[in-house]
């Protein structure tokens, strides 16, 4: 060998070990390789453009979901929001301040912005759950994005932006909701086999906020809290460095939220655990069998979804087997409490969609053919429960709204429907005097307790007569269901009331529920005794 061959060569050997700076290829194709396989572009880690079309479209979904669900969208969030900021009267039992905290901050940023109208206190927070549920979305679809690859997670993404329930709920100012949203992305920091962004830290942050928001929320968690200190080689640092100071955390801020607010020491985890649980005292607000849930809350909630979910969970790999167990463990737990509702088991709902995902993957022949079916089913659904069904409630109050502008002073209502069926003044924010069928349940122990609604509908007409003994006492307006306006029609005639609104409401009318909201307006309109 040439000898200065031989010394260059002997010299390149030294240097070897150094970094070579390479020189960057502007190549298109070796672009795109290099962002895919990244992961870290973009906004939340995401492309750009698929961030800003899920945030698009949940701001869409937020504008035509114009219906009520349950009074808890208001009267555990908006209500009690409202009354924190701007001091108006409330009456209603409500499980803590750290939710609606979020939203009286939001309230308070637009009294001092001089901003405060009715219509962004209604729509602000509404666009705020938006946008977080969008974020929710974007990590559902990074996390099976790792755990999978990228076709799986834009099935599972598909399979989440086309559920008509989750279309309905996520963007309402629900603690449900919010539980929702916690959940997906505590998901997304979990140690799941494959997953390359876990955090102990982040998702028991994440699962102690949701916990504090909604003691429920742990319930999906404790399968998944099991597996992980199961599996965890280093077990004491696991509970001593990272779940218990963040629950002590966690904790402490809600007891220093609820002591200002409530003006003493509560723990209203433990009271909402105590009620809902220990006690049961949510059969007040009604109770089903234990396999509604089976029967009906999840095949309904799931929709047309439910056979891809079937599929799904028969060829999914095994290591999301967890997901499985966690909302097969979430129904089971909540088929053992009395009281039931679609919403309860809307946390697990995203889980069920990485089943569905994972099913449209696994077809070939027939693919088109079920996105199409599972398109068209959902955005009909979607869009009847959104624009249609049970919107009476929520389009009366911008009639309210109006006597805000004319007479406040003069102007007085009276809702009788079951209690709770409207929002308050966090729809019309102004000092009008309005009064509702109250029905707080019974915290004594009575064997036979029966609120002030109950008693109204075992003979509202007898109960209006006894309870409007004098004109001078009677309000301006009343707010009724149709199906209450042929029972106390002589009281509507013998007192002056005239019909001045319609409002459709549902086609599904259910027990004292109608499909239609009447106004009824007293021709000589008296001061109204609160």
């Amino acid at each position: 060998m040439d000898p200065e061959r031989s010394l260059a060569f002997r010299g390149f050997q030294k240097r070897s070990p150094e970094k070579v700076k390479l020189r960057k290829r502007k190549s298109a194709l070796y672009a795109g390789a290099q962002d895919q396989g990244s992961g870290g572009r973009g906004l939340l880690g995401e492309n750009t453009y698929l961030v800003l079309l899920t945030v698009a479209f949940r701001v869409l979904n937020c504008a035509l979901v114009q219906t009520s669900f349950v009074p808890d969208e208001y009267w555990q969030s908006l209500e009690v929001a409202h009354r924190m900021v701007f001091k108006y009267p409330l009456q209603f039992l409500f499980q803590g301040y750290t939710y609606p905290l979020i939203f009286a901050s939001i309230y308070k940023i637009l009294y001092l912005l001089g901003k405060d109208s009715v219509q962004l206190l209604i729509w602000i927070p509404r666009l705020g759950q938006a946008l977080l549920s969008a974020v929710a979305d974007v990590r559902l679809y990074s996390l099976m994005k790792q755990l999978e690859n990228q076709e799986v997670a834009r099935w599972v993404f598909f399979c989440q932006l086309t559920s008509w329930f989750t279309w309905y709920c996520c963007t309402r100012t629900l603690t449900n909701t919010m539980e929702t949203v916690l959940t997906i992305i505590a998901l997304f920091y979990y140690p799941l086999e494959g997953s390359k962004t876990r955090s102990s830290v982040k998702y028991s942050s994440l699962v102690a906020l949701a916990f504090l928001i909604r003691p429920t929320a742990v319930i999906p968690w404790v399968p998944l809290l099991l597996r992980h200190f199961w599996q965890e080689q280093s077990k004491l640092n696991l509970l001593l460095h990272h779940f218990l100071p963040v629950g002590f955390v966690t904790l402490s801020l809600s007891l220093m939220i609820d002591r200002i607010f409530f003006g003493q020491w509560t723990l209203v985890q433990f009271n909402f655990l105590k009620f809902n649980v220990l006690q049961n005292l949510g059969t007040f607000y009604g109770s089903h069998p234990w396999h509604w849930y089976f029967s009906q809350g999840f095949p309904v909630v799931l929709g047309t979804h439910l056979p891809f979910f079937v599929h799904g969970c028969l060829r999914a790999p095994k290591r999301l087997q967890t997901l499985l167990l966690a909302v097969l463990w979430t129904l089971l737990v909540y088929s053992m409490l009395g009281h039931k509702e679609f919403r309860f088991i809307y946390p697990v709902v995203p889980f069920c969609m990485v089943f569905c995902g994972c099913s449209l993957a696994q077809l070939k022949t027939h693919r088109k053919a079920a996105l199409g079916f599972l398109l068209l089913s959902n955005t009909s659904l979607a869009l009847y429960t959104g624009l249609v069904h049970q919107r009476g409630t929520l389009d009366v109050m911008s009639h309210i709204q109006k006597l805000c502008q004319d007479r406040p002073s003069k102007a007085s209502v009276f809702v009788m429907m079951p209690c709770h069926s409207t929002p308050h003044y966090s729809h019309i924010h102004c000092p009008l005097a309005m009064r509702f069928l109250q029905c707080p349940p019974d915290l004594t122990g009575k064997t036979h307790y029966l609120d002030e609604a109950g008693m109204f509908y075992l003979n509202p007409l007898h109960w209006l007569h006894q309870e409007f003994q004098h004109n001078t006492s009677l309000p301006s307006h009343l707010i009724i269901f149709n199906v209450l306006e042929k029972e106390i029609s002589a009281f509507l005639i013998s007192r002056n009331y005239e019909k001045t609104a319609v409002f459709f409401h549902t086609h599904l009318p259910e027990g004292r529920t109608g499909s239609h909201v009447y106004v009824y307006e007293r021709k000589s309109n008296e001061k109204f005794n609160r």
